[in-house]
């Protein structure tokens, strides 16, 4: 069963049968988030750096920003079982589609807010795919951990 995660939303998942999908990751981030001791998973695909912009969206849409649906996220695995200290992290996106020029930098503003958080909270990231000018779509299968990504032009690719 597929679980597909839209642009300003989340998936969390401990059933085995299931894959959780996010489509045409820009200057979104696409965050995943795997627990293999307990198999729980799950990725977040936010839009902006900082809820700070608009309280009243981030009130309503809080996986639209990085600082309001990350911590969401890891508190949606915890609760499932999933520990930090056993927690895989896998990061795609960041990149300047519309901006090339890097006017308006939100592809590296929005992995620069993911850092910051994770530097404060001592998480590590275990590998990425961010900035460049390129769309990904990232998978990822609850029952064994596997992520794969697939960058604009080219075949999927685990990783």
């Amino acid at each position: 069963m597929k679980q597909i995660v839209g642009v300003a939303d989340m998936k969390v998942s401990n059933n085995p049968d299931e894959s959780i999908i996010t489509y045409s990751l820009g200057s979104c981030i696409g965050l995943v988030i795997y627990d293999p001791a307990v198999r729980v998973g799950g990725i977040l695909h936010y839009m902006l750096p900082e809820s700070s912009i608009d309280k009243t969206k981030a009130t309503a849409r809080p996986y639209m920003f990085a600082d309001s649906g990350i911590p969401r996220l890891f508190k949606t695995a915890y609760s499932l079982g999933a520990a930090k200290q056993r927690m895989r992290v896998y990061v795609a996106g960041g990149a300047e589609i519309l901006d090339q020029a890097g006017f308006f930098n939100i592809g590296k503003r929005n992995y620069m807010a993911l850092k910051k958080m994770f530097f404060k909270n001592n998480v590590m990231i275990n590998k990425q795919d961010v900035g460049g000018n390129t769309n990904r779509t990232v998978r990822l299968e609850i029952g064994t951990g596997d992520i794969y990504v697939k960058t604009s032009g080219a075949k999927e690719v685990r990783i």
